[in-house]
């Protein structure tokens, strides 16, 4: 038991009270679908670019090492640098969100491709373990699991709605990046909402509900924790500092939570949920790209929340739905809880 009032809790709530941002936010990251288009967030590899990965890939096959202590100071990449400079703005002063294409799918084996993408990845920022294992390079893809206790959702097909990564964690990445290897027979489509634009329209519309997202609520932890430690984490969904808006979204996990905890959500919880979901919902709100094979895809984990559409996948097991999934965090240690 601990100063939640709950066995098996790790309270993650911040030592100052947060106060609420009660003024709308305004500027490049605050947007709605219409304001933006493809320029905003599109980036093609140059001639130049595409040099350089196919000398890196000539690299890593003759000069073997195990993919972690690949980095980019191994290699003479300016144009990929260059490209990787403009991607960095967009996901930092930007839409938050940017899609990189095409990698040479056809003409680099995957082995290679996988190492040229890990290098250049982390000109996003420092890659970071994705699990409680110390995971660093992750499969995205359908394992036939079902969404349960201890499954994650990328491991499934189900729809992913609206949400952070590791949102129950105790340190969120602060940018996410795909490698697309295959996308699925039908579905899957990323969607992109700006967690500002989110904020002001809780503000405008249901500021009471909003104020109550500040304070804390339960997550299940999905098992990404050490043997016998706490189940659940405690922590507000919104957290404004005086200076940047931070979140915690994943709306299936808080419930999931109350219930690994057999505790009744209160009323003015689940009416804020409620209320977030419709909020989010509205297709002026978010954009809508599919990933496509060769494709890299990055984003603010900070500022921005994501959706998976559920997919339908190819019957034959090598062209199944597979991304390769980087987390990166410039704070604290590489480690899953950092």
């Amino acid at each position: 038991m601990n100063n939640t009032g709950l066995p098996e809790v790790l309270d993650l709530t911040p030592g100052a009270q947060s106060q609420m941002m009660d003024q709308r936010k305004d500027g490049p990251k605050v947007w709605l679908a219409d304001d933006l288009s493809d320029t905003d967030w599109k980036i093609n590899f140059t001639q130049k670019a595409l040099e350089e990965i196919h000398k890196m890939a000539d690299t890593i096959s003759k000069n073997p090492l195990p993919l972690q202590l690949r980095e980019p100071a191994e290699f003479e990449i300016p144009e990929l640098r260059r490209i990787f400079s403009q991607a960095k703005k967009i996901l930092d002063h930007g839409c938050g969100f940017c899609v990189i294409e095409p990698m040479p799918m056809e003409e680099i084996g995957e082995k290679e491709l996988v190492g040229c993408y890990w290098v250049i990845s982390q000109l996003i920022g420092r890659t970071v373990a994705q699990k409680w294992d110390g995971t660093m390079l992750y499969d995205v893809t359908d394992t036939g699991q079902s969404f349960s206790y201890g499954v994650r959702g990328s491991y499934t097909n189900v729809e992913l709605f609206f949400h952070n990564d590791n949102a129950f964690g105790i340190s969120l990445p602060e940018y996410v990046g795909l490698f697309c290897n295959n996308p699925a027979l039908k579905g899957g489509t990323s969607r992109f909402c700006s967690l500002y634009s989110v904020h002001n329209r809780m503000l405008e519309k249901y500021p009471k509900q909003l104020e109550r997202l500040y304070c804390p609520m339960l997550f299940d932890r999905q098992k990404e924790h050490a043997e016998g430690a706490a189940k659940l984490t405690m922590a507000p969904l919104f957290y404004w500092n005086g200076s940047q808006l931070k979140s915690r979204v994943n709306i299936s996990l808080v419930q999931k939570g109350y219930r690994l905890a057999e505790k009744e959500m209160d009323d003015e919880l689940k009416d804020s949920l409620e209320l977030l979901t419709q909020v989010v919902s509205s297709p002026d709100l978010w954009i809508e790209d599919p990933l496509k094979r060769g494709q890299l895809q990055f984003l603010n984990n900070l500022e921005l929340v994501h959706f998976r559409s559920q997919f339908t996948d190819h019957e034959d097991p090598a062209s199944k739905r597979h991304l390769f999934r980087t987390w990166h965090r410039n704070t604290g240690a590489r480690s899953y809880d950092g």
